[in-house]
């Protein structure tokens, strides 16, 4: 009898504490925790992109601009050269290579010779004129290494006696490393600020990238690095023009040209280099 009463009595309470349970259960679900969670971590923002000025090939800072001319010089060495015009078309050739092609020049040879002094070696493209535009390149130097080793740019050019090009040499001075106007008498120094010279070293390929804004006659020229540029001229002579590539006299490559404006007009002017090639 006894145990029974203490077995019942053991049940009632058991019972009684499964109850309490289980009404408890809902106060300390949605109750305070009596355990203390660790603080949310802070958000750290993700450092800011720098801006890069015109990124290679992404014409992202210069809103209205498009490419207007590109050339890989993937087609036949024909086809490429008919799209240039040349101071001597047969120091000009486009190698069958694996991989990206580009176009060549070389002095040995040439016979050309102008009145005005100013670059012996020019290849001119054909088709398009442009005022305000951002033009890239790859560049490789050839030749051995002295002082006025060197590669040019060339932009504005109305004729053989009126445009603009930029020398990128090996040392700085009066007639190298700079940005020239060649007005109808030889060419004249317009860069306020350069830098001592640049090293083509070997085999490499240099990005080129010449920025050129008639409003304000400025023109920026950076080598690789993008965000500062080895050159700075301020001129308003041309506006409309060719560009081109080429040398002083020296030998070199260029591939994977690209041209930027926001507006360009079909060129209508012929051969400039005619006349050189008869002296």
């Amino acid at each position: 009898m006894s145990w029974a009463l203490t077995i019942e009595g053991m049940k009632s309470t058991l019972a009684r504490i499964i109850s309490l349970l289980i009404v408890g259960l809902p106060f300390v679900a949605i109750g305070k925790s009596p355990i203390k969670k660790p603080p949310p971590k802070e958000l750290i923002a993700a450092p800011a992109v720098e801006a890069v000025p015109f990124p290679l090939n992404s014409p992202r800072c210069f809103p209205g601009y498009k490419l207007v001319y590109s050339q890989n010089f993937d087609g036949n060495e024909a086809q490429v050269k008919d799209g240039f015009w040349f101071t001597n078309p047969d120091n000009w050739k486009v190698p069958a290579v694996r991989g990206p092609s580009f176009m060549e020049f070389v002095t040995k040879g040439h016979n050309y010779k102008y009145k005005v002094r100013s670059p012996y070696i020019i290849g001119l493209v054909k088709e398009v004129e442009v005022k305000d535009f951002v033009l890239e390149a790859e560049l490789q130097q050839t030749g051995k290494e002295y002082g006025h080793r060197d590669m040019c740019v060339f932009y504005g050019f109305q004729d053989r006696s009126h445009f603009y090009y930029t020398h990128i040499a090996s040392v700085t001075d009066a007639h190298a490393h700079n940005c020239f106007i060649v007005n109808d008498k030889p060419r004249t120094k317009i860069s306020h600020e350069t830098t001592k010279g640049h090293k083509w070293g070997a085999k490499d390929w240099h990005q080129v990238r010449l920025v050129r804004e008639h409003a304000s006659g400025k023109i920026e020229v950076y080598v690789n690095d993008m965000k500062k540029p080895i050159m700075r001229a301020t001129d308003k002579t041309f506006d409309w023009g060719r560009i081109g590539f080429g040398t002083f006299d020296d030998t070199g490559r260029v591939r994977k040209i690209r041209l930027y404006a926001p507006e360009s007009r079909k060129s209508k002017a012929g051969d400039p280099f005619v006349e050189g090639r008869k002296e």
